[in-house]
C-alpha cells in the first residue's frame, strides 16, 4: 500500500502487522499458537482479560475461533476474533446514540 493510503487501508496495514507482531513467535508466521494468542490477548485486549473473573475464558475462545481444530489460528481465524469485537463495539455506539 502505499503514501496515499485511506483509512480503510491504513487499518488493514495494521492489523496485519498486529497479527504478524505475535505470530511466529513459536512455529509458524501463519499461524498463532495458543501461547502466542494468549500474549495478544494480554497485551492488546488487556482491559478485557484482566476484567474476567473466569482464567478459562481464553483458551475457550481460542477453542471456539479455531474452526479447523488444529490448535492454531490461522489470519482468517483471527480475523473473526476482529470482526466480532467490532461488531459488539458497533452495536453498542448504536444502542447509545440517540434514536430519530
Amino acid at each position: 500500500m502505499g503514501t496515499s493510503d485511506s483509512p480503510t487501508e491504513r487499518c488493514i496495514e495494521s492489523l496485519l502487522a498486529v497479527f504478524q507482531r505475535y505470530a511466529g513467535r513459536e512455529g509458524s508466521a501463519c499461524t498463532l499458537s495458543k501461547r502466542e494468542f494468549r500474549a495478544f490477548m494480554d497485551t492488546e485486549l488487556a482491559a478485557f482479560t484482566k476484567n474476567q473473573k473466569d482464567p478459562g475464558v481464553v483458551d475457550r475462545m481460542m477453542k471456539k475461533l479455531d474452526l479447523n481444530s488444529d490448535g492454531q489460528l490461522d489470519f482468517q481465524e483471527f480475523l473473526n476474533l476482529i470482526g466480532g469485537i467490532a461488531a459488539a463495539c458497533h452495536d453498542s455506539l448504536v444502542l447509545k446514540s440517540p434514536q430519530p
